[in-house]
């Protein structure tokens, strides 16, 4: 039933989407100097306002949130922190003529699709499965429908040949992904207790594993080249599980970290062997998959933050409950602090646009510690 009301969406996606398109001078946008495109798919880390367009409950379209997102003048975008996300910082870095619109936005069509799109929905995860308590959320299985769409529409803006090379050369696809596979599924508190006794966490995470590299493999398939996909974070030390589980200031719970650091030894491998293993052979051709290391990145925030010039890493400046502010999202009635750029979270759940600048400078520029085989800045030259 889930599944069928999933293509349902991309049904209504292409009647909604599809239109006479002018075609435009092709060759204006594959030359070396060219801004690049980004593609972003995933969670609500990522998310820049798909999920305004959903009757769900995972939603960011409220003050607070964007009160320091300067395209918008401070008003809320839909994207789940002060102000731009990682994969916003990430594209100004590289060159990229805008942001990457979301891809349910009116408005993106056209010329528009020449900066990338943004498929990212908040409460999305690798499983289809993962994120139905907040109703509705756009899985990765259909974010990546969702591309084949946008795959189409630059076929009829650029011509085929032209589209393809956009593509393999001048976009660059993120994946940020898997969080909630853990905390809206795994580890969801009283709904995943049948899940947790019919599989074990090594059959859970090998789930994941096989649907990534599926979905990863359907996007090469749509000419996808350049990869860069993030780990999952140390999901043990936001606010939302210190607050959960009561732990001191210092501290992190044990369990979802022990279950992230597990999926991340596995992500290694797959993109290790999607590259062509250690001999270079196989793989998928002409695919570079690029692991951003995420969960030591923010460990290194977490366990330096003064040295970072922030005050507290376990206090979220956005939400309510608790001693970490960890239970109640960032709306309307959440208490805000006055000093958002003392915190390393925004909310229970999601980074500070000032973490985020940080991570995406290593992500960026960094050495192979955080980000491999190469940096994106690398990657994109290539």
């Amino acid at each position: 039933m889930e599944r069928s009301m999933a293509w349902a969406a991309v049904a209504m996606a292409v009647l909604c989407l599809t239109a006479a398109v002018v075609r435009v001078g092709a060759d204006d946008f594959v030359d070396e100097d060219s801004p690049g495109a980004s593609f972003i798919f995933g969670d609500s880390l990522v998310d820049a306002g798909n999920n305004n367009y959903l009757s769900t409950l995972s939603k960011a379209d409220m003050n607070p949130n964007g009160i320091d997102f300067a395209a918008s003048g401070g008003n809320p975008t839909g994207r789940f922190t002060n102000g731009r996300t990682i994969a916003d910082i990430i594209g100004e870095m590289l060159g990229q003529a805008d942001y990457s619109p979301p891809f349910l936005a009116p408005n993106t069509t056209g010329g528009a699709l020449l900066n990338g799109v943004n498929y990212a929905s908040g409460g999305a995860g690798i499983l289809n499965g993962t994120g139905r308590v907040f109703v509705n959320r756009i899985s990765m299985d259909i974010q990546i429908d969702y591309f084949n769409i946008t795959r189409r529409q630059l076929d009829d803006l650029l011509g085929k040949a032209k589209a393809k090379e956009f593509i393999q050369r001048k976009a660059i696809f993120s994946i940020t992904v898997g969080s909630n596979d853990f905390l809206n599924n795994y580890l969801m508190p009283v709904l995943s207790a049948g899940t947790r006794v019919a599989e074990s966490p090594d059959g859970f995470i090998n789930d994941l594993i096989i649907h990534l590299r599926e979905q990863l493999t359907r996007l090469h398939a749509l000419d996808a080249r350049k990869f860069v996909v993030a780990n999952v974070g140390p999901l043990g030390c936001i606010p939302y599980q210190k607050t959960l589980n009561r732990v001191g200031d210092n501290e992190c719970v044990k369990l979802p970290n022990t279950l992230a650091a597990q999926y991340n030894g596995r992500l290694r491998d797959l993109l290790i062997d999607l590259n062509g293993g250690s001999d270079g052979t196989g793989g998928l051709p002409g695919g570079r998959f690029c692991l951003a290391n995420v969960y030591d990145l923010v460990m290194e925030l977490i366990a330096n933050h003064q040295k970072y010039g922030f005050k507290t890493a376990s206090v979220a400046c956005c939400g309510n409950g608790g001693r970490y502010a960890g239970i109640v999202p960032c709306g309307p009635q959440s208490s805000m602090c006055d000093d958002r750029q003392n915190h390393v979270f925004w909310d229970p759940y999601h980074p500070s646009e000032k973490a985020n600048l940080l991570l995406a400078k290593y992500i960026v520029d960094g050495d192979s510690k955080y980000i491999s085989p190469m940096n994106l800045r690398k990657l994109f030259k290539l």
